[in-house]
């Protein structure tokens, strides 16, 4: 299979949003949330527990699973380079950036992705390219995906992704549309 077809195993069943990373029910971290959505001129004020990542910001550009609060649904973003298909993170290897949960099957990659987040991070924030190129914004399925030169796309199926991949100039509407697709993306 080419690279990119492969479908890697499933994301772990592990869900960011049921507990935090102290074991305290994530029921407090959701009313805190509220709480600050309610009243956003406190929100400022109000700090979350010790050793907790810092919520998500209003303008994040990840897409991230509304559930697990995972980037990728879990998958390792630089796995899909050098494994040459999607392989599921760790959630040992975890860090934060931009507000987004992200998982690596290693320390060698999570390291290399906090050194160099700019290059591993996929194109258009990990929406389906297709669907960006034709100005939305649609989640995807994390195991379609291709890498075209040095950057990664996603898309939601398969049609997508060969109807991409046949059409260099849905790459080029793609960027081209990508700032207005951005920008209406509900955060």
């Amino acid at each position: 299979m080419k690279a990119g077809t492969r479908r890697g195993c499933g994301a772990s069943s592990e869900n960011l949003a049921l507990r935090t990373r102290h074991g305290r029910p994530a029921a407090a971290l959701a009313l805190l949330v509220l709480a600050m959505l309610a009243a956003p001129a406190a929100a400022s004020s109000i700090r979350l527990p010790a050793g907790l990542p810092d919520l998500p910001s209003l303008t994040e550009g990840v897409q991230r699973d509304v559930q697990s609060g995972l980037a990728l649904r879990g998958y390792d973003p630089i796995a899909y380079r050098l494994e040459g298909q999607a392989v599921a993170g760790d959630p040992a290897y975890e860090i934060v950036h931009d507000g987004v949960v992200w998982r690596f099957v290693s320390a060698a990659n999570r390291d290399a992705f906090r050194d160099a987040p700019e290059i591993y991070t996929p194109a258009f924030s990990g929406y389906d390219a297709s669907a960006v190129a034709e100005g939305r914004a649609v989640e995807i399925d994390p195991r379609e995906f291709a890498i075209v030169g040095a950057r990664l796309f996603f898309f939601r199926t398969a049609e997508n992704r060969q109807r991409f991949l046949a059409d260099p100039q849905l790459q080029h509407r793609a960027d081209g549309l990508w700032s207005s697709v951005a920008q209406s993306v509900a955060r």
